[in-house]
């Protein structure tokens, strides 16, 4: 969904997939610190980058 459109709020992200909006932000978190997302940019305005290993 992120790669799709990096502009997605956690608040829409948790409506598409119907789980709350803390939820996602958990999920977020996680793979921040897993080094898996990154956000570029402000909170609002900004976009997230998904960070793909080889």
């Amino acid at each position: 969904m992120l790669l799709e459109d990096p502009m997605l709020s956690a608040t829409t992200v948790a409506t598409r997939i119907g789980i709350s909006s803390k939820a996602v932000e958990k999920h977020f978190a996680r793979l921040k610190a897993d080094g898996i997302l990154r956000r570029i940019g402000p909170d609002k305005g900004g976009r997230w980058e998904v960070i793909i290993k080889n």
